[in-house]
């Protein structure tokens, strides 16, 4: 198998703000994404990427739920779209558009990407989808589709290195790479990623949760049971009826264990061996060598 090449992607702040307006694009396509955050609206409305049609994405968070939340849309009016949709969802912060530099999108090709951009969301299953309509495929030409979905994947890109993964699937796992916890009523296996700690499907957690526990614990807990990622088994545990991504790998051994914990110590793989032992050590002594 080839190694996977190399990409530029040039990232332009027109306010000098890091934290603001962002335009990004491969420099070797002619899709970019712009970043708009909700505070920067009315100063985006003047920019002229906002005169193009485009395929949208509104990303937010809700407060009892644990995966951040999207919405997908398109539009031939982004200005119009944007201030109506401030008036009418409450949840989002950010809005990140997908045009063509070139100016090349029809209408035809932004309904064919909310579309596929809806169906790829849904399939991955990273952030909590607002759409409550479930469109029906656009017809387009089997050219026009190859050059769509050449689109969608430098969409893909682009959003995830503005930090939004809402197209990356889970990576295939080595056996060696598999973590697990356990303690009293309590047996979950996961692994360290990019994005912090997965715990896998089936894990089981301590149902009672220990008086000295942070109150994170039981937060966190109480929003995963309520958004129905973790389920009370006949035997009185709670189970992942999902993968699920935790920040860190102390949270996940918390809620799992039902304690406070360090999931550094508390994650061992086949041999016995502590995730610091395994991730962080060898790196530490790399450094330590290094510096001697």
């Amino acid at each position: 198998m080839s190694e996977q090449l190399g990409r530029t992607i040039q990232i332009y702040l027109p306010n000098g703000e890091p934290r603001g307006i962002r335009i990004a694009e491969l420099t070797t396509r002619t899709v970019q994404t712009v970043l708009i955050p909700q505070s920067e609206l009315g100063g985006a409305k003047k920019r002229p990427e906002l005169e193009q049609i485009a395929v949208y994405f509104l990303f937010g968070e809700v407060e009892d739920q644990v995966k951040p939340i999207v919405y997908i849309g398109q539009t031939e009016d982004v200005k119009k779209r944007l201030d109506s949709h401030s008036n009418e969802k409450e949840f989002w912060k950010t809005a990140v558009l997908g045009i063509s530099k070139t100016q090349a999108f029809t209408p035809a090709h932004i309904r064919w990407l909310e579309w596929y951009c809806i169906q790829r969301a849904k399939e991955v299953d990273r952030f909590l989808l607002d759409n409550e309509q479930n469109p029906r495929e656009p017809f387009v030409t089997e050219p026009m589709q190859a050059d769509l979905l050449d689109a969608f994947e430098t969409l893909g890109i682009l959003l995830t290195a503005l930090g939004y993964p809402l197209f990356d699937p889970a990576r295939p796992v080595a056996d060696t790479d598999w973590f697990y916890c356990q303690g009293p009523e309590a047996q979950a296996t996961g692994t360290l990623n990019e994005d912090g700690f997965l715990v896998s499907k089936d894990s089981l957690c301590r149902q009672q949760i220990s008086g000295s526990a942070s109150s994170t614990v039981s937060n966190l807990r109480g929003r995963l049971t309520e958004s129905q990622i973790l389920k009370e088994t006949e035997s009185g545990q709670f189970i992942f009826v999902q993968d699920f991504q935790f920040e860190t790998p102390s949270g996940a051994a918390q809620v799992i264990l039902g304690r406070n914990a360090n999931g550094w110590v508390e994650w061992k793989n086949k041999e016995g061996k502590t995730l610091h032992e395994v991730k962080r050590a060898p790196n530490q002594a790399e450094e330590e060598q290094s510096n001697a």
